[in-house]
């Protein structure tokens, strides 16, 4: 196992307590740390030591994907690595967003070549499904929910311009195409005056407050209004969100342990200063319920659970070891990528070992043995779903 050392992204949304904490740095932080990335994507790749240089984690991959993949891995994906790991911390809003699937993702990207990169949806062929684990206590709003009970929600209000978004969603599923589209359209000039009215209404609730600060922080912006659409999660820590491409979402407050596929294609709708493609986040939405976002950890042996998803771009498991469970083996294929989350672990793979303190993360080639970990903490780890 290698020390692995990853960039922290700056957005504005980001806290400036959360991954500093986790780290063990001062707090507040110089800026918002919104997302610490651990993997090889070429947005923002993480690093090993080498002679006393940082080396791209993606131009040890790209070099010798062999060692750091395994046959396996490689064949599935070619030569990049299939997941990213990150450390996710909102102190506010991120954007109303939705990630197209492995087929939209190609045909896009095929789509929008030659296009300069601030005009494009795409930035790659690959899909991007994700799940985020709570760290702390986590606010999000993720997949649509019964229309009926969005109707309800936005009939409170008592804005007479929202009657045919609320008579849409009144139909069940099949009006809310016709609900979002309506929203994501209103005219410019007149969204001002809606989301005064809305403001201005005597509604009161959750639906009410959760407007009232997203339009505190997006003024005039339809996105407050479609989020009423949306299930309105909170999470305890190692609860966790599924969010499968097509589903639209916008994660509010909190941090977690976040794994997705490695891409970066996002299609924004809203909450959002950046650029916003209504028409084609339109098309690649899954206008259907989402029954149950939330998953919860699946004991696989003893210390070791899991939160099982459909794709097998990754895999997370969480390990906690102390005196009730010393060590705990793990006989996982590929690449391995650990992130201490708290205490202090020591993770081997028969290559070497490393002792990470929470905030710190390392890899290990797929040519490894299987990982042994212990100590006194808590880990993540993140594989190849393959099996």
């Amino acid at each position: 196992m290698e020390l692995l050392y990853g960039p922290i992204r700056d957005y504005a949304w980001g806290s400036r307590s959360a991954i500093a904490m986790l780290q063990g740095r001062p707090v507040p932080s110089a800026g918002p740390e919104a997302e610490l990335w651990l993997g090889a994507h070429p947005g923002a790749p993480a690093s090993v030591q080498r002679a006393g240089l940082r080396v791209s984690l993606c131009d040890l991959v790209r070099d010798e994907p062999g060692k750091w993949l395994g046959q396996r891995v490689s064949d599935r994906f070619g030569t990049r690595l299939p997941f990213l790991l990150k450390v996710l911390a909102a102190d506010a809003p991120l954007s109303l967003q939705a990630h197209p699937d492995a087929e939209q993702a190609r045909v896009g990207y095929a789509a929008e070549a030659g296009r300069p990169p601030g005009e494009r949806n795409y930035s790659d062929p690959h899909h991007k499904p994700e799940l985020l684990v709570a760290l702390t206590p986590f606010e999000a709003l993720c997949g649509f929910r019964d229309p009926t009970e969005s109707a309800e929600a936005l009939a409170a209000f008592g804005v007479p311009a929202l009657a045919p978004v609320v008579a849409a969603l009144r139909t069940g599923p099949v009006g809310l195409r016709t609900a979002v589209q309506s929203l994501l359209a209103w005219p410019v000039a007149e969204r001002d005056e809606l989301l005064g009215s809305v403001l201005a209404a005597p509604a009161d609730g959750p639906d009410a407050e959760l407007a009232r600060r997203l339009a505190t922080a997006y003024p005039g912006d339809p996105g407050v209004l479609v989020a009423l659409l949306l299930h309105h999660v909170r999470l305890g820590p190692g609860e966790a969100i599924w969010m499968p491409a097509g589903n639209l979402h916008a994660y509010l407050r909190g941090c977690g342990v976040e794994i997705m596929a490695a891409s970066d294609n996002v299609l924004r709708g809203g909450l959002t200063p950046k650029r916003i493609d209504a028409d084609e986040l339109l098309r690649v939405l899954r206008f259907e319920v989402l029954e149950d976002p939330v998953r919860n950890a699946q004991p696989v042996g003893p210390g070791v659970d899991c939160w099982p998803v459909p794709v097998d771009d990754f895999a997370l498991h969480r390990v906690r070891v102390g005196a009730a469970v010393p060590s705990v083996t793990l006989p996982l294929p590929g690449p391995r990528v650990v992130l201490c989350g708290a205490g202090s672990v020591t993770v081997d793979d028969g290559a070497g070992a490393v002792t990470l303190v929470s905030g710190q993360a390392a890899i290990g080639m797929a040519t490894g043995e299987p990982l042994r970990i212990s100590g006194d903490g808590e880990a993540y780890v993140a594989t190849a779903g393959l099996g």
